[in-house]
């Protein structure tokens, strides 16, 4: 399938540089250096315009498309995993090192990428509605749909209390295995003639979730500490799984720090609970949390939301482990 064109081509940019810039720019180097080596000269000025109209051009190439588009890391590899072996090709929007979608948008790749795809796989929850007006006209599966959402109450840094609910669902190895069928369900109807593979594949994209499982919650079990202080709102679902809880959740805002009256409210939480450990988030500011740490002693880690880097299994490997670190 071809990807409808949206934007318009650059040649106009080339024929405006080759009839008027690049003219012009000729005639004035001619000018100034019609006694110092003018024929060198020129053609070296020549050669820069023409890579200067090689960029722009470059700037309206061709897109990779695919026949299915999945938003993040999470619901690409479970999708990808599911279509081994059947030819379908799968691409990835999202390739950022994001922590959350809040103020996300799409660049001209992404939405080539989106509007070429026959099917797109996303998340669910609310967590793709910057691509809305993409997803009214595209044939959609929702990894979510079925999954109970985690009631998210976080703190922003200027104090005040939000409740909304958690669509981070697949840092729960068990909500994770629902979405990996929604989305199995959803490339069956799409594809039928691949349904026995889809099948052979989900069972095996299965197994390895409920060893991750298996994993997490034996090396959880027993910890010193099941209380979380976390600077990401979006671990409600995976602290569910494991039986812990979040005693605090920090959502800073782009270009703010937590509050001096929120720090002070923190400290003496972390003290009051006898808190052995802060977590930020990979790609989040660690700023406020180094000044906790500094004032209670707790120790400072860092846990990844999975929604970027290249292995979702690896990044949940590395939460368990690390949590087991630091509460043990």
């Amino acid at each position: 399938m071809r990807p409808r064109e949206i934007y318009e081509s650059p040649l106009r940019i080339d024929r405006y540089i080759n009839n008027n810039f690049l003219d012009k720019c000729v005639m004035m180097k001619i000018g100034n250096y019609a006694n110092e080596g003018l024929e060198m000269k020129v053609t070296s000025l020549i050669l820069i315009l023409s890579l200067v109209v090689l960029c722009f051009s470059g700037c309206g190439g061709t897109v990779e498309t695919a026949d299915i588009a999945a938003t993040t890391l999470p619901v690409y590899q479970f999708t990808a995993m599911l279509v081994e072996g059947t030819g379908l090709t799968v691409t990835r929007l999202v390739t950022e090192s994001v922590s959350c979608l809040h103020d996300y948008s799409l660049n001209v790749r992404q939405v080539k990428a989106a509007e070429a795809a026959e099917l797109i796989v996303i998340n669910g929850a609310g967590l793709e509605d910057f691509m809305a007006d993409i997803l009214r006209n595209k044939q959609t599966v929702d990894a979510s749909a079925g999954i109970e959402l985690e009631d998210d109450c976080h703190e922003h840094d200027h104090d005040d209390h939000h409740h909304h609910a958690d669509n981070h669902i697949w840092l729960s190895p068990e909500t994770a295995m629902v979405m990996a069928r929604n989305i199995h369900a959803g490339l069956s109807t799409a594809y039928p003639q691949h349904r026995d593979l889809l099948e052979t594949n989900m069972h095996k994209l299965l197994q390895q979730l409920q060893q991750l499982l298996d994993y997490g919650r034996q090396q959880l079990a027993q910890l010193s500490s099941r209380e979380l202080v976390t600077f990401h709102d979006g671990f409600g679902h995976f602290a569910h799984c494991f039986d812990l809880h979040i005693l605090a959740a920090v959502e800073e805002e782009a270009g703010a720090e937590t509050s001096a009256h929120k720090l002070i409210e923190l400290i003496g939480l972390v003290q009051q609970h006898h808190i052995p450990a802060i977590f930020v988030e990979t790609n989040g500011s660690d700023s406020s949390a180094k000044v906790i740490c500094a004032e209670t002693g707790a120790a400072l880690y860092t846990l990844d939301m999975a929604m970027a880097g290249e292995d979702y299994f690896a990044a949940m490997y590395h939460n368990i482990d690390t949590i087991r670190e630091a509460l043990a």
